[in-house]
């Protein structure tokens, strides 16, 4: 579920979807749905996305994708994930405060963020190589340089949020107790501008940044994703990455 608070036009969208937050169709469909609604909201003046629990999020749900009939799965994850260029297409600036770990999905979601913070020692992980899918390196290519892209996808090893603040793409790195208060304080600042302006700002941004031409091309990029499961290829590295359960990906429990 997302649970939403509304303080000071800083719209606080909360994922708490236990154990680990992974990502069904019905919550990427929600969270579009939100973000798309801002557009008719003029007491929204910036969106904060954070989560409950040990991570931001542990990737779209392939068990869900490996329980539904034929393609409906995967058909509904990908158009999903697409809805992370929800993000950019928002009226407001949306900042993502990121602790844990943030796979696959996730690194989809953030990447699409206009400011993201993260806690110490926050893992992004890149995991489509072990699930039988292609698609994270559109989104991706906005957190780190091509060739690092490359490396995280065709590893799946962890990219920390230290590297990722070296490469300018997190505004700051902070102890886990204060990125809720590190994320408001930016939100503080952008709702003090004239909102206007600020929605105006973001179309701006978007326009010189190729906003358009990115979601064509990620739509491509899940093109192999679909050759894939047509193969019979993805379920397979599904079903193995389902037993696995994750856990490599993650930090060890405190």
């Amino acid at each position: 579920m997302i649970r939403q608070q509304l303080d000071e036009g800083i719209l606080t969208l909360v994922i708490d979807h236990p154990p680990v937050n992974a990502f069904t169709i019905g919550l990427l469909a929600e969270m579009k749905a939100i973000l798309d609604s801002i557009a008719e909201r003029a007491d929204v003046r910036v969106v904060v996305i954070r989560a409950e629990g040990r991570g931001f999020c542990a990737g779209g749900d392939v068990k869900e994708v490996e329980r539904l009939p034929g393609f409906e799965g995967i058909l509904g994850q990908t158009v999903g994930s697409t809805g992370s260029i929800a993000l950019a297409r928002c009226a407001v600036p949306v900042i993502c405060a990121v602790h844990g770990y943030c796979i696959g999905a996730g690194v989809l979601i953030v990447g699409m963020a206009d400011i993201v913070v993260a806690a110490q020692g926050t893992r992004f992980i890149l995991a489509e190589i072990d699930n039988g899918a292609t698609a994270g390196g559109v989104q991706a290519l906005k957190l780190m340089p091509e060739k690092r892209v490359r490396l995280a996808m065709m590893t799946a090893q962890p990219v920390f949020a230290e590297e990722l603040f070296g490469y300018g793409s997190v505004a700051q790195v902070v102890p886990v107790e204060k990125l809720a208060s590190a994320a408001q304080s930016i939100a503080l600042a952008i709702a003090a501008k004239q909102p206007e302006s600020m929605r105006r700002m973001k179309k701006s941004l978007n326009g010189i940044t190729g906003i358009d031409a990115l979601e064509m091309r990620y739509r491509s990029e899940i093109s192999y994703t679909y050759e894939l499961n047509i193969m019979g290829v993805a379920s397979e590295g599904r079903s193995t990455f389902i037993e696995g359960d994750r856990a490599s990906y993650m930090p060890p429990e405190a």
